[in-house]
Parts: C-alpha cells; structure tokens; sequence
C-alpha cells in the first residue's frame, strides 16, 4: 500500500520545501503539483529538496515532463488530457509514469498505452472540485477489477474514510489538502501512514 502526497499549489515554495522535508519519510512519493509557478522556481525547489535529502525516487514532477528531465527526477505524472503516456515511455523508457483518469475507459486506454500506474478521483467530495459528486468507491472497486495496473485513490481522502478506499484492494492512497492544507502537516502524514500500513 502506497501513500501519495500531492502539493496544493497554493504555498510558497519556501513554505513547501519546510512541509516536504518533514513528510518525505512518512510518505512513499511526493507530487509536485505547482500549476502557478514558473517553471525555473519548480526546478529550484525540486533542487533544494534534492539537497536536503529528499530522494529522488520519491518525487513526482506532474505533467511537467521537462522539469523531470532536467533535474533528474525518474517519476512524471501526467494529467489525463496531458502529453501521450505511449511517447513518453517510448522515448524515455527509464521515467515511471503515472496517469489521471476518471472512468473505466480511461484506466483500460491508460493500461494500453503503457503507463506504470494510475489515478482514479475523485472518490469522495472535494474541496478541490467544488460542487461536484464523488465518484465512489463502487467505481474505484470495479476500475481495481478491470485493470492490471495499480490503481491510486484520490479525492477528499482523509483519516475518516481511508478504511473504505483500502478495503477496494487499491494500491494507494493519494491526499492534497488533508496533509498539505494541514495545521499540522507531519502529524496527519503519520495518521494517514499508520492506516495505510495496515493495509484499512
């Protein structure tokens, strides 16, 4: 069981690098999701977290294909309308890559075209997609049955409803605001890690 932390893109990159460093041991990838910041503060950010000892292997560059090249980062997710996953595994067959989908017919197009991995939301009402349904565990469990790859779920996960994503036999979970939006983001981390080791 994977736990995923995904960046909300509404920090400063100051504050960011403080809330990675002290997740980066209790989670098993880091998303950087920062759709507002120019492209050379992601890669001084990826940077300074390389130098305090953030692994590589653990971060994730989202749809920024570009910014993982050039700073070495072996992981690129990529949004559902994003770069082809098929051309990115065929011309960089080393990056691990990792999709967005919504529906049964994405996740099987997102197996086919080759990526390692992918995610499927949102599960549960979000702040992050205001006034729009979950889509439910009922949907995560039949994309779980239908596809080979791991499947990650992702969408107004927190400590109250994790058991019930876990019990789909997900590979993962994957949180935004419940650890980045988080008063104290190191302690839900632990909460969220403990869950997930026990597999729900």
């Amino acid at each position: 069981m994977e736990l995923h932390a995904i960046t909300d893109g509404k920090k400063a990159s100051r504050e960011l690098k403080e809330i990675i460093i002290s997740i980066f041991t209790l989670v098993d990838y880091i998303h950087i999701r920062e759709k507002n910041k120019p492209s050379g503060e992601i890669a001084a950010l990826v940077e300074e977290l390389l130098n305090a000892g953030v692994p590589k292997e653990k971060l994730v560059i989202n749809d920024r294909l570009d910014i993982a090249l050039l700073t070495g980062i072996p992981n690129v997710h990529l949004p559902g309308n994003g770069l082809p996953v098929n051309k990115v595994k065929m011309a960089y067959p080393h990056m691990k890559v990792g999709v967005s989908i919504h529906s049964l017919e994405e996740a099987k197009g997102a197996e086919k075209s080759g990526a390692d991995y992918c995610f499927f939301g949102h599960i549960f009402e979000t702040d992050s997609k205001k006034g729009m349904a979950g889509r439910g565990t009922d949907a995560l469990s039949e994309i779980v049955e239908q596809v080979k790859i791991p499947v990650m779920a992702i969408g107004g996960i927190t400590t109250d409803n994790a058991v019930k994503v876990l019990e789909k036999k997900v590979q993962g979970i994957a949180v935004m605001s419940y650890i980045f939006s988080a008063n104290q983001p190191k302690e839900a981390a632990t909460l969220l890690k403990n869950i997930v080791c026990k597999g729900g």
